[in-house]
């Protein structure tokens, strides 16, 4: 059994390069009421039930781990679900041969989204934050029937430029999309810190990464600035173990698993 006690606040704001550049002068000029650097919002004492590792890939269900998880003691998750809404809807799969027959091995989550999002949204601390990638199709025909009940809101969302050409049957897919949910009371000042991350934020990411890649560069962006240094961050889906990654290089500690480890 592990006990993981308060955090210590961490006062530094990571710069991002290139495209990802914006000043912070700029930003508390624009708007100086609104930001803090600093949280006021404090992981409380967490006992890590026996059989769950930090910074480990984990292979298990994710709602298993989530269900062996306290009420309101995380402060940030993050959800990558495998999404049919493109392939069966749109029909820009290649299901079967070369690229697609990944994708097409992996285990679809439509039906149990909502059940995942119900156990984040009791395990968050209250403002505590939600990052769920979603697909082109889920975000044009909409997800809000997935937070029916939940205290949960929409609050942002960043677009992520993978600066390659991906599939589809009209337009080519150049980006994904990262919905920013935030448990209720909805608040900034005092629980985001960190005030240059860019709405489009534009990192390639090696395809040997994984089926579903995604950017850990922007990942630990929003990790800081949403948590402090030694916070748990959970990812019940991990797929590549990109927010792992992130937690690493951010010093947090990653909580995860994956059905295929």
């Amino acid at each position: 059994m592990l006990i993981v006690g308060v955090s210590t606040m961490s006062k530094r704001i990571s710069d991002t390069k290139g495209h990802n550049q914006m000043t912070l002068q700029a930003v508390k000029a624009t708007s100086p009421t609104v930001f803090s650097l600093s949280r006021d919002l404090a992981q409380p004492e967490v006992v890590l039930p026996d059989g769950l590792l930090f910074n480990t890939r984990q292979q298990m269900d994710g709602l298993d781990l989530l269900g062996a998880l306290p009420d309101e003691t995380i402060p940030a998750a993050f959800f990558d679900p495998q999404y049919r809404g493109v392939l069966d809807y749109l029909s820009y799969g290649n299901e079967g041969v070369s690229r697609g027959s990944a994708r097409a091995s992996l285990v679809q989550m439509t039906d149990i989204i909502p059940d995942f999002i119900s156990e984040m949204a009791r395990v968050l601390l209250p403002s505590g934050h939600l990052f769920l990638w979603i697909d082109k199709y889920h975000l044009m025909a909409g997800f809000r029937e997935w937070l029916d009940g939940e205290p949960l809101e929409v609050v942002d969302m960043v677009t992520w430029s993978k600066d390659r050409m991906g599939m589809g049957y009209r337009t080519r897919r150049f980006a994904e999309y990262l919905v920013v949910l935030q448990k209720l009371p909805t608040r900034a000042k005092g629980v985001w810190k960190v005030h240059n991350i860019p709405d489009i934020w534009v990192e390639r990411v090696p395809r040997s990464k994984g089926v579903h890649p995604k950017p850990v560069g922007l990942q630990s962006a929003l990790i800081k600035a949403v948590t402090n240094e030694g916070d748990i961050v959970v990812d019940p889906a991990a797929g590549s173990f990109s927010v792992m990654d992130a937690c690493l290089d951010s010093g947090r500690l990653f909580l995860g698993c994956d059905l295929n480890g």
